[in-house]
């Protein structure tokens, strides 16, 4: 018989393509990862993974073994989320993903006042760009702002996030023909808010190129160089003026997300009606 521990470590492996990555989706090193699968491997009597100097891919017995193994992740998954609808207690945790900008300037300011409110709920928010998968227990409620197809999910249109065109007064005041621009890296490209901006170019230059949002907004408010933006971000932002544009901005539909059986408990509950309350202030829905 094998160690579940030690299949739960090569899952981690098959699903992120490297020791180093598992590792990190664990919290652990990437030795513990390498110890976990060989111990594996002896158990079963199979060789799962080639080990290469600069990569970790999976034989053909890996494939097949971790083939077998997603249906027993999922029901370790579900087991771990049925608990925690049957057994609420006083003292709560509930772990919330959002993207970076909604986390930073929308959750975050109100978690005082839910905490007043719920003081028994312990909340840990996630602010990330990448996708939170729900089904690996990343956590146990998600914002979004593409809607997930996953059939067993319960899924909440909650608010709708819009754009703008922003700079700095400075930078404003320039002609139009002399305006330049402040764009996401290429990771972004095929954003909405991106290919808008793209648009609006009319062979003007992108001087200035960033992965995350607050680093764009800090640029622009320099004066070098106007900036797509959330609204709710840079309407509040007292050293960004709004500029006129040609074609309308984009939206972007918000969701929340999580599992029905979670949704049960009162601490999920009181959690998804906060961030819908919060959201529907700063991005409302349309009449």
């Amino acid at each position: 018989m094998f160690d579940w521990q030690d299949l739960k470590h090569f899952m981690a492996l098959a699903r992120t393509g490297s020791l180093s990555a598992a590792a990190r989706e664990l919290g652990c090193d990437h030795a513990t990862v390498g110890r976990r699968v060989a111990a594996l491997e002896k158990a079963l009597g199979l060789r799962l993974i080639v080990r290469l100097p600069r990569s970790t891919p999976l034989t053909q017995d890996g494939h097949a073994i971790a083939g077998l193994a997603i249906d027993i992740d999922a029901q370790s998954q579900a087991i771990i989320r049925y608990a925690r609808s049957a057994g609420d207690t006083p003292q709560a945790s509930v772990r919330v993903s959002a993207p970076p900008s909604i986390a930073a300037e929308i959750i975050a300011p109100r978690i005082a006042e839910f905490h007043r409110a719920f003081p028994q709920i312990a909340l840990a928010l996630s602010g990330e760009s990448a996708i939170a998968e729900l089904d690996r227990g990343e956590a146990d409620i998600a914002v979004r702002m593409v809607r997930p197809q996953q059939p067993d999910l319960l899924v909440r249109r909650i608010g709708m996030m819009r754009y703008g065109l922003y700079a700095a007064p400075q930078h404003a005041a320039l002609p139009e023909a002399a305006r330049r621009f402040i764009a996401y890296d290429h990771h972004y490209r095929h954003q909405p808010h991106q290919q808008w901006l793209q648009a609006l170019l009319l062979g003007r230059p992108i001087v200035f190129q960033a992965s995350d949002l607050f680093s764009l907004q800090q640029a622009a408010r320099s004066g070098l160089g106007a900036v797509v933006l959330p609204t709710f971000v840079a309407d509040n932002d007292p050293l960004l003026v709004p500029l006129p544009t040609a074609v309308a901005p984009p939206t972007r539909e918000l969701w929340l997300v999580t599992y029905p059986d979670l949704a049960r408990t009162a601490a999920v509950r009181a959690v998804m009606d906060f961030l819908a309350e919060s959201l529907e202030k700063h991005c409302p829905l349309p009449a």
